[in-house]
This record gives C-alpha cells, structure tokens and sequence, in this order.
C-alpha cells in the first residue's frame, strides 16, 4: 500500500485485515522500526538484517504469511523496496491518497497532541494546528512527487494499481472491490469501527489562522498555470563529442551551435586534443586525471539559431527538405552554395525558421530535432544523465570564465578569443526586437530556466 502520514493507511489497513486471505504488516520499511513503533524484528528478521538486505524481509513476509502479504510503504521509507516491488508484476499496488491539506492540517494536529491513533472517543485530545505556508508548500512537493514518480513506474513498467482515497475507505462496496482487485476470495460484510476520526471538523475550525490560511492558498498556482509544456525529446549524454585537452585536466562538453573555436585554441595551446571518447575512455581518463574539471559553454539562443540557420543555408538539406520547408514554414532558401545577398531577405526567411524552430521544439513538425536547434536546458539534462559538467561558461563573458580555469588549475593563461565570427556579424546586420521575441517564444526554456535576456 502507499500512502503517507495521515491519509487514512492505519484505517484502511484494519480493513484489510479484516479481510479473509489478507494480512498487511504495517510500516515493514520505515528506517526506524519493523512494522510498528519500537518493533524492531518480524519474521525473526531484524532491523539491522533488514538494513543489510531488505529483500530478505520481503521473502520471509511471503513465506510465513498464509494467504496474501502486504505493507505500507511512505515516500521516506526504505527506497531500495520502491524498485523491488515496482519490478514484480506478481504484487498488487494500493496507492491510498488524501487532499494534501487536510493531511497536512491532521499531522500538525497529531504532532501537537502526540495522538496518531484512535480506538476510543474518551481519550480523544484536541488541540488546533497553525498553518505555515512554507511547511505546506514543502508538504504539497513532497505528496506530488511522490504521485508523480508512482505514476511514471507504474506506467514504464505497463502496470495498474488500485486507487481509492481517503473518504472512499468507510464505503464497503469499494473495499470489497479492492479485495476482488487483489484476487482473494473474502469479502467484508461491514467495515471495520476499530478505529475512530480524529477530526471530523472543517478545515477551518481545525487550525488557529483560517484568514492566513486561505491568503496563501490563494496564491498556489493549482492547476499549474504557471507551467511550460515540454514536449521536446529528451537527449543523451553526447560522448563522443566531448574534447578533453591531452596535457591538463579539463574536459569540454561542446552544445552543438554554441562557441568551440575558442576552447579548441585554448586546448591548442596547452599541447591538444584528445577526443572520440566512449563511456569507457571516458572512465578511464576521469581515473587517469583526478581533480579534473569539465566545463560547457552557453550561447544566446537567437545567435545560436541563427548559426543553425546559416547550416542550413550552406546546403546540407536535400532538395525535398528545402521544398518542404518553403511550403509548409515559409523558410525560403537560396540554391546551395549561394548564400543571401538580400540583408530583408535574410531577415525574412531567418524570421520564418525561428517560428519553425517554436513548432519543432513543442513537437509539431515531420523534421527531427537537431542537436544544433535543439535547446540548451534539453542538452544539459542529457549531460545530466552521466554526469553534469562542474561549471558553465556564457560566450559573453568566455574570456573571464576561461581565465577562471586556468587560475583554479594553475594553467597559462588562454589565448585572446579569436574576431566575431561571420554568423554573428551578418546576424547584427538584421537584429530587431521581431527577431528577438521570436526566439523568446521558441526557446522560452532557456530564455527562463537560464536566464537569458534580448541583446538589442
């Protein structure tokens, strides 16, 4: 079952007891006790055994257990048991749920009257909880990425589970169906009293600052309005594009279409290269060159789309792909080998491949993503997924970043950066505040999540 504190897991769990064939063995992998507050074995396992290998417990809930085994398992408990039971197609999933504020509202109160369980109304302690906007934020993040990262297992591995939330638990027809979903053949005939609500109030009546409580609720952007929708395909870690300098202990993660004449001169200058890299080389020079760092270099979206731009222009497309592109995105080329001699012309079909770029990146185009268009955050997650880079330098301000290296490596110092590059003079000639907006709208992610700005 997976829960979290206070939506109800103690509650459903009696049901499930009561329940022929079906035996839940509480909180099994909460890192400080077994099952239960201060147990500390189950199943002759103990706690210390069970922090050596937890798999161990699980075989031994599923031997000694006639009928059906469980447990509840919180966002904070054991995470190598998450895998374990995710993988096995065999174990049924509860996911029990409740409105992360009333849940939040409940902890407080228990924490302030030490009452996590009821059985009997006459020890009932009440007290009121006081709402904190950052320790409910805090709350909801955690309830949400809990939801989310159950979801995506559930939906990798091409599972289902059973979903019932917290005011469902009394309804008796639900807790028979999860028992039909779970494939035993007892049922209830009345749900379970063992247990009592502890506060059936309003949410309102339950805490000391209602107003302040409803203030910062207000301000909660709940249906995620404030979100950008990603659907840009995620890219891998390009090893073999990496360049590491065969004398010094750096290494460059290239962004295709950002700056790499001026590290490749800087390389040049420490005695060369070395690149073609696999996952392999790439370990074994990591080894061979501790204390290494690696660094990336970021360009401003709008100069970097125009270089893949001028690619395009250069020829590399086909004759189709060129045609495809002036019908469908108004991108009209000049023939191969024949670059612009129209600075409107330019500026027009440039224009053109920016808005293109917005459809592409959102996936609403025939045309793959290139690496060379493809957006900076997007590239960084995939370095992500290997390893990220210690430090990130912006072409604007490459010279001091490089400097900055080589001071914290005690390298010579690099050699002056190389003149404009031709892209970028012929970019100046066209720049504009059309220009610019446009490639706020493709790149929003990068123009947001990394702080770029318009360079008029």
């Amino acid at each position: 079952m997976f829960a979290e504190m206070r939506t109800g897991s103690n509650f459903l769990e009696a049901n499930l007891n009561a329940i022929s064939g079906i035996a839940c063995h509480g909180e099994a992998f909460n890192p400080y006790f077994i099952g239960k507050k201060d147990q500390t074995e189950m199943f002759g396992v103990t706690l210390a055994e069970r922090e050596a290998d937890p798999a161990l417990l699980l075989r031994r809930m599923r031997e000694r257990t006639p009928g059906l085994s469980g447990f509840r398992y919180f966002h904070d408990h054991d995470p190598r048991i998450f895998d374990l039971v995710m993988d096995d197609p065999r174990c049924a999933k509860i996911i029990l749920t409740r409105n992360p504020l009333e849940s939040y509202v409940s902890l407080k109160i228990a924490q302030a009257t030490g009452q996590w369980k009821l059985t009997n109304p006459k020890n009932l302690k009440q007290a009121k909880a006081r709402f904190d906007a950052v320790e409910f934020t805090t709350h909801l993040d955690q309830v949400q990425q809990a939801q989310i990262r159950l979801l995506n297992a559930l939906q990798t591995r091409g599972q289902t589970a059973f979903w019932i939330d917290y005011d469902d638990i009394p309804d008796l027809a639900v807790l028979n169906g999860l028992a039909a979903f779970l494939g035993v053949e007892g049922r209830l005939e009345s749900v379970d009293t063992s247990l009592t609500v502890q506060n059936p109030e309003p949410l309102a009546d339950k805490v000391t600052n209602p107003a302040a409580m409803e203030l910062s609720l207000a301000r909660l952007d709940r249906f995620n309005l404030a979100r950008t929708p990603n659907f840009e395909p995620r890219r891998a870690a390009a090893v073999p594009g990496y360049i590491a300098s065969q004398t010094a202990p750096l290494l460059f993660m290239p962004i295709k279409g950002a700056p790499l004449k001026p590290v490749l001169n800087w390389f040049a200058s420490l005695g060369g290269t070395e690149t073609d890299f696999t996952h392999k080389t790439l370990r074994l020079w990591r080894r061979a060159h501790p204390g290494s760092r690696s660094f990336t270099v970021l360009r401003h979206p709008l100069n970097r789309a125009h270089r893949a731009f001028c690619a395009l222009e250069k020829g590399p497309l086909q004759g189709d792909q060129r045609r495809q592109l002036a019908r469908l995105y108004g991108i009209t080329l000049p023939a191969p080998g024949q670059p612009f001699t129209d600075p409107a012309e330019r500026r027009t079909a440039f224009l053109a491949f920016l808005r293109f770029l917005k459809r592409n990146l959102a996936g609403q185009t025939s045309f793959k993503t290139d690496p060379a268009w493809a957006t900076q955050s997007a590239v960084l997650q995939g370095f992500a997924t290997l390893q990220s880079p210690d430090l990130i330098l912006r072409e604007d301000r490459l010279a001091e970043g490089m400097a900055y290296l080589a001071a914290e490596l005690g390298l010579p110092a690099p050699p002056p950066l190389p003149p404009q590059d031709p892209e970028d003079a012929l970019l100046d000639t066209i720049r504009d505040g059309e220009l610019e907006e446009a490639a706020r709208d493709a790149y929003t992610r990068d123009y947001q999540g990394l702080g770029f700005y318009p360079l008029r």
